[in-house]
């Protein structure tokens, strides 16, 4: 019995070690990803106002007080969305235009 706890956890143990080549080797594939992952954070759709419409926007989410009653467009669906608030809502939301 001890035997056999020894031994999965000498398994257990072996898997954890890392070799230090690999750990090298994946800290500068991090890094070199690192430039990558900024490029693709600036082309991020932004929630901005556009003319009469607003763009990125949430589904569900409350609208702004300058939103009301305009329609915006989806972040990642780019449907159609009209801010209004229900008989129920005290709040304003962007509801399926």
């Amino acid at each position: 019995m001890i035997r056999r706890l020894l031994v999965s956890a000498a398994l257990a143990g072996s898997v954890l070690v890392v070799p230090a080549a690999a750990l090298h080797a994946s800290a500068s594939a991090t890094a070199a990803q690192a430039p990558a992952a900024a490029v693709g954070l600036s082309a991020a759709c932004t929630y901005r106002r556009d003319g009469y419409v607003w763009r990125c926007i949430t589904p569900g989410a409350f609208c702004p007080s300058a939103a009301r009653g305009k329609y915006g467009y989806a972040k990642v669906t780019n449907r159609r969305y009209k801010c209004w608030k229900a008989s129920g809502d005290t709040r304003w939301r962007w509801k399926r235009a």
